[in-house]
């Protein structure tokens, strides 16, 4: 169990987490109905299976998770079946169906498939920072990570999460980093490196596998293009790639961390995931708090 990427969210540090484990039962994922296309609720970090404990807590850090039920109806098994019920009608009443009657139609054949559908499930996990204020969502996806906001505020009845802001254009600091200026106390430039022309339409390069402090990289950047995206490690613990959408993707545990998990005695599932989670907090804060400074993110309010 270690978190892939991460979208972050502020919040203020004094909200009052001390209710949750109350409240989560009244929260749990249920079973998506048969006429219903999509269910979310809170299931346990530790597994489906696992109904006892919907939460996971280790000193400051806690840790959430959203599953999810979702019907797969694809639009062409719907748009087919609707097509030959049309030509049906046509044959048998010698008529064609107004738009209004072809969507009842539509509508009606969707609630006689959806007991039948596929149902995927799924889930995405979120750590809370209690002490510092932050929430990070195992996505990429920003839409995925208010998904995510909007069910812990559900929970608790107010929960004020907002997403990164930055006070300088991360792009003009990521560029910087490349284009020589000294990286934060632990940060290494990686291989791998999106620039893009800031002009509407302009163009856009990706490179991999590649010195980015290079006299290639040199040009695209005498050219005018900004960096967007761009990969780093964080000492020899963790790789990822930053993004001017303040979202970190490829997430990975190097050795350096992993080396941790080789001293501790955890025995069992729950508590090698347990032990994987107290590396991972870890790592994640130290690696929020050095962004936070040198991406001069805003404070939370409140």
């Amino acid at each position: 169990m270690f978190f892939r990427n991460l979208t972050f969210f502020r919040f203020p540090s004094a909200i009052d987490f001390s209710a949750v484990d109350a409240l989560l039962p009244h929260a749990q994922l249920k079973p998506v109905g048969p006429l219903e296309m999509t269910s979310r609720g809170f299931i346990s970090p530790f597994g489906r299976d696992e109904q006892e404990v919907l939460s996971h807590r280790t000193g400051e850090f806690l840790w959430l998770t959203i599953g999810g039920e979702d019907k797969i109806l694809p639009g062409s098994v719907v748009n087919e079946l609707l097509a030959r019920k049309l030509a049906e009608i046509e044959e048998r009443e010698g008529r064609k169906l107004s738009g209004r009657a072809r969507k009842r139609l539509k509508d009606d054949l969707v609630h006689e498939l959806l007991p039948r559908a596929f149902v995927k499930v799924s889930r995405t996990d979120v750590l809370l920072d209690l002490q510092h204020g932050y929430a990070a969502v195992d996505t990429s996806s920003r839409r995925t990570g208010e998904g995510v906001v909007s069910e812990i505020r559900a929970l608790l009845g107010s929960f004020p999460a907002l997403p990164l802001n930055a006070e300088v254009a991360p792009r003009s600091i990521l560029t910087g980093w490349i284009a020589g200026e000294p990286l934060p106390e632990g940060l290494s430039l990686g291989e791998e490196a999106e620039l893009q022309d800031p002009c509407e339409g302009g163009g856009k390069v990706k490179v991999t596998h590649l010195e980015l402090r290079s006299d290639e990289i040199g040009k695209h950047l005498e050219a005018g293009k900004q960096v967007t995206k761009l990969a780093l490690n964080l000492d020899d613990h963790v790789s990822f790639v930053l993004g001017d959408d303040l979202v970190i993707r490829k997430l990975k545990f190097l050795d350096g961390a992993l080396d941790q998990l080789e001293d501790s005695d955890a025995d069992g599932v729950r508590a090698e995931l347990n032990a994987r989670f107290a590396l991972m907090s870890g790592e994640v804060r130290r690696l929020f708090l050095l962004l936070e400074q040198a991406l001069h993110l805003s404070k939370a309010e409140g």
